[in-house]
């Protein structure tokens, strides 16, 4: 085991698919304690168990859970922290596509249809309310003089970086985590919470609508993603990052300059006076 060779309490949301369960798999081989959150309670459990097996040091649970309730993330939330009386990291990273042409610029004939925001509700809802919870619950870890009491790492993705056309409802949804967690980083600083995101490029996953998408991409390998959250697992002294995974590499993305001084000015006033 690694990561001080202490078993952590770890949630992975949409564990038991694509990006999360490399997220799992990882967390797994490592020996520590996996709680998978995850939609899927039809091939979920079952995969879980595979990984269970694989990794006979580790101990994996499956829950099933929509991360787009609050309800339903509040309740499996306090039962792993009844388990295992600590919630050390959350990978909150649950996430959906935008299937179809984008509804928000779609025009009808006739009225108006309200746009399908589920996208907004899993990938970034879901999102705030994994942050909530886990620093809920880590805010209860004792302080024993280690750089850490918890790690938040939320799942972004490049189209939150660059503007992606085909799917602007998903790039808001993405762009949104990415600086809720540059804004929560300063924050979270005096409770010795860490929370930083992974903005990946194009990776394999089951949420596009069919394989046949990823023939004339270039793929980026989840062996990059893993070494992007190794990255933060082991280094308390990041947070409020960005990392973007691509190819090979766990690139840092910087927040965008002031465009002045008066800007900056006014934006740290804001932080320095507590309230806007």
């Amino acid at each position: 085991m690694t990561s001080s060779q202490v078993q952590k309490s770890v949630i992975v949301t949409g564990g038991a698919s694509g990006i999360g369960l490399a997220m799992t798999r990882y967390f797994a081989s490592q020996g520590h304690r996996v709680s998978v959150f995850d939609i899927n309670d039809k091939t979920g459990p079952g995969i879980v168990a595979e990984v269970a097996a694989e990794h006979p040091k580790a101990a994996l649970s499956f829950k099933r859970c929509d991360v787009s309730s609050w309800d339903e993330q509040a309740a499996v939330f306090k039962q792993v922290y009844q388990e295992h009386g600590r919630i050390d990291v959350v990978m909150a990273n649950a996430g959906i596509s935008e299937q179809g042409q984008s509804s928000i610029a779609k025009v009808e004939d006739d009225e108006p249809v309200k746009p399908a925001t589920k996208s907004i509700e899993v990938n970034f809802l879901g999102v705030i309310y994994s942050v909530k919870l886990a620093l809920h619950y880590m805010h209860k870890n004792k302080d024993d003089g280690s750089p850490s009491r918890g790690l938040v790492i939320a799942t972004a993705s490049n189209a939150g970086v660059y503007p992606f056309p085909i799917a602007p409802l998903y790039a808001a949804s993405k762009a949104g985590v990415i600086n809720l967690v540059r804004s929560l980083g300063p924050v979270l600083e005096k409770s010795k919470i860490q929370i930083n995101a992974l903005a990946p490029a194009v990776l394999e996953t089951n949420i596009a609508p069919s394989p046949d998408l990823f023939k004339p991409m270039i793929i980026t390998p989840m062996s990059t993603l893993t070494k992007g959250v190794a990255q933060f697992v082991e280094d308390p002294s990041r947070t409020g990052q960005v990392v973007e995974i691509h190819g090979e590499s766990v690139t840092l993305r910087q927040p965008p300059e002031f465009v002045d001084e008066d800007s900056r000015k006014n934006l740290e006033t804001f932080w320095n006076l507590g309230y806007a």
